[in-house]
């Protein structure tokens, strides 16, 4: 079974994730705490070398579930942490999942979905509820507009690019737009650089020319 540990300052909520998580018959609670201050001690103490997984709150008394996680993703990268809360604010998700937690789940998520999510961290997914990942999407498409390669390539590369795309040598194109050879070929570097190619075939795959 996988080691975990719980950090949940609500005494009712730590006991129905103790009852949930050891009836699942997939998970070992090697122990479970009501603030990240004692969760510190254990691995401090060298209590937790087993532990795969970390199931915390946010709002705990004293240092945060997410000060827990950024105290403990650095010492051991390989323990994936999931924040079980009642926050879905963007600020308070994106500071735990920059902290270092792997997923974000809501108190409100039915019994069987929050095993299932457990079992997702465990294969090395990212499990959130619906709400969150609705957050996380939308703060990229507001921040992150996306933009097509080939519309960075400039006017001249484009059409370097269509001559290149019907047969012609370097050569022949420096003849037909009245450069250098090796204006051509800056400019074939370029365009190799902007849309991530590393040969003319896959260029004029990636221009649509292919």
């Amino acid at each position: 079974m996988t080691p975990i540990i719980i950090i949940e300052d609500d005494d009712k909520i730590r006991n129905y994730l103790t009852a949930l998580i050891a009836g699942s018959g997939e998970f070992d609670l090697q122990a479970s705490f009501a603030s990240a201050e004692e969760a510190f001690l254990y691995f401090e103490n060298g209590l937790g070398n087993e532990i795969e997984l970390v199931l915390t709150d946010i709002q705990l008394p004293g240092k945060s579930g997410i000060d827990f996680i950024a105290w403990l993703k650095p010492l051991r990268p390989e323990i994936q942490l999931m924040v079980l809360s009642a926050y879905d604010d963007a600020d308070k998700v994106f500071k735990a999942l920059k902290a270092g937690a792997t997923g974000y789940i809501l108190k409100n998520t039915e019994a069987v979905k929050l095993i299932d999510a457990l079992r997702d961290l465990r294969k090395g997914g990212s499990p959130m509820s619906n709400e969150i990942a609705r957050k996380v999407v939308n703060a990229f498409q507001q921040d992150v507009s996306y933009v097509d390669a080939k519309e960075t390539l400039s006017d001249r590369e484009k059409e370097v690019l269509q001559w290149l795309s019907k047969g012609f040598s370097y050569k022949e194109i420096a003849q037909n737009l009245f450069i250098s050879i090796e204006t051509v070929r800056t400019h074939i570097r370029n365009i190799y650089e902007k849309l991530h190619a590393g040969n003319k075939k896959e260029a004029l795959r990636k221009a649509g020319l292919r």
